[in-house]
Order: C-alpha cells, then structure tokens, then sequence
C-alpha cells in the first residue's frame, strides 16, 4: 500500500497555468490505471482531441466545461464525467478559480501513443 499527498507529487507543466500530477501511475507501481490530478488555470483548456482509451474525470474544484460529440456540459465541484474512447473532447476552465480535477487513464503501451493522441493546454482565444 502507498498513502501520499498529492502535493509531494511533482507538478509537470503543460503550459505555465497548467499542469498535471501523476499521483498513482506505473511509476508508483500500479499495473493497469494512471491517476492525475490536472489544476488548470481561469482562461486555459485543453485542445479538442482525441484517443484509443477512456476518461474517468471527477472535478475538485472550481468551474468549467467539457465540449465533446454530445456538446457542451458544465462542471463543478463534484461533477463526475466519462469520456468514451475515440471521442472528441476538451476541458476549459470559466471561473475565476483554477479548474482542479482527477482524470483516471488506462497505463497505456507507448505503441499506442501518437502525435494525434498528445494532450496539450492553450489559451482559450486560441480556439
């Protein structure tokens, strides 16, 4: 068993205004899922892609929205959402607070990794 903060996880940075913990992940010794805690802040997203896994996203704090195939949802604190394989999708921070959320990944083999498949954030008037 490993119990940790995941503050003591360090922070990789996007962008500046974004960045992403790796809190339970292979490194730490899980096989098969990757925990991240992603702080995004006011005016950043993620750019609308794509990929061959899922997404289990559950958001801590702050306010925002997901835009995918379905169109666009709100978040909030509390909000739990799931994002299908293979569907387009992005996260946008709206609020004055950073948008904070864990998103759960398979461990996914470097063959299925791709230019395609790379998250990055940008600025929301890059849209």
């Amino acid at each position: 068993m490993k119990v940790h903060h995941y503050l003591d996880v360090k922070a990789q940075e996007e962008v500046p205004g974004a960045v992403m913990r790796r809190v339970i992940c292979e490194e730490q010794g899980a096989p098969n899922f990757c925990m991240r805690v992603f702080e995004v802040a006011p005016g950043m997203k993620t750019p609308s892609h794509f990929h061959p896994w899922e997404h289990e996203v559950y958001v801590l704090s702050g306010q925002g929205k997901v835009v995918g195939e379905d169109g666009e949802k709100k978040l909030s604190k509390d909000v739990a959402l799931f994002i299908a394989p293979n569907e387009k999708h992005f996260l946008a921070a709206t609020g004055k607070r950073p948008l904070r959320f864990i998103c759960v990944i398979p461990n996914v083999p470097k063959r299925m990794h791709t230019g395609a498949t790379e998250c990055r954030f940008v600025k929301s008037e890059e849209l």
